[in-house]
């Protein structure tokens, strides 16, 4: 699943093409995504583009009318093409602008979403949305429960520390809880801890407070170089211009299992966490 490096890499690609533009029309061929289309999308046909956001791994896009949230999903990309480039099987949504381009989303696991967000929704509001039991699924209530955002000052170690205490949960699973922090997922929560020299499984509650600061201070490090570099290597991610990223190469220890350590030469291990492998060096990492 793209992480936050390729969404904001998706995001920083396609702000030059949409900031500005008028929304010309939509062809939906598939509604039943992860969450089906609601039509209320619809209503942004006809305005123009104001601004591009991330929030997580959600890409926002807003208009005066309201805004669209995208969600890649595992296996989904957003990119720019010509009217004229045949639309491939599974391009499920296309939307005409302004400016001779389309902007496509391409989904074959279909696990990736669009959904309506009120022009009126605020992070207070929607948190009585959040806590409902029932009813649909909204992009107000995806938001609402959302952490800090990882590159911002409200992700800080004095704070990550606090809430660290009293939770037996093994770090890397505390790391990428989006409620803690947002965006870290399995590829960069790995990398971090390796950096931050702490082993994925120790509990939440045993790291101290100068571990604490040497994780948040990596986790804001390893994100910011892989923005740059255009994220990670995965087997579906490109980006909008059809390329692949290009961090896989810095990789320490996310699936070199069996492999040396970079650092100190001993055999890369894995643990299991719940239903996935975490990969840390035995020596560097305690």
């Amino acid at each position: 699943m793209p992480e936050l490096p390729e969404v904001e890499t998706t995001r920083l690609g396609l702000l030059p093409h949409l900031l500005g533009r008028r929304i010309l029309a939509m062809q939906l061929r598939r509604r039943d995504l992860r969450w089906p289309v609601s039509q209320q999308i619809e209503s942004l046909q006809g305005a123009i583009i104001t601004a591009l956001r991330r929030r997580a791994k959600y890409i926002l896009l807003d208009t005066e009318q309201g805004s669209a949230l995208w969600h890649l999903g595992m296996s989904g990309s957003l990119r720019m093409q010509s009217p004229n480039t045949a639309l491939r099987t599974h391009d499920h949504i296309i939307w005409q602008l302004d400016s001779d381009l389309e902007l496509r989303f391409h989904d074959p696991r279909r696990f990736g979403c669009l959904l309506y967000l009120p022009k009126s929704a605020d992070a207070a509001a929607e948190q009585v949305l959040a806590n409902a039991k029932t009813g649909p699924i909204s992009a107000q209530s995806l938001l609402a429960v959302l952490g800090p955002e990882p590159l911002s000052d409200a992700f800080n170690a004095k704070d990550f520390f606090q809430k660290t205490r009293g939770r037996q949960t093994p770090i890397k699973h505390f790391l990428m809880d989006q409620k803690n922090v947002v965006g870290v997922g399995n590829i960069y929560a790995a990398e971090s801890l390796f950096l931050a020299g702490v082993r994925p499984t120790r509990a939440a509650q045993a790291i101290t407070r100068k571990e604490a600061e040497r994780l948040v201070a990596e986790v804001k490090a390893i994100l910011r170089r892989a923005i740059t570099q255009g994220g990670t290597t995965l087997r579906d991610f490109v980006n909008p211009n059809g390329q692949p990223g290009y961090f896989e190469q810095a990789l320490y220890v996310y699936g070199r299992e069996g492999e040396a350590c970079k650092v100190c030469g001993s055999k890369i291990r894995a643990a299991e966490l719940g239903t996935r492998q975490s990969c840390f060096c035995p020596r560097c990492q305690k």
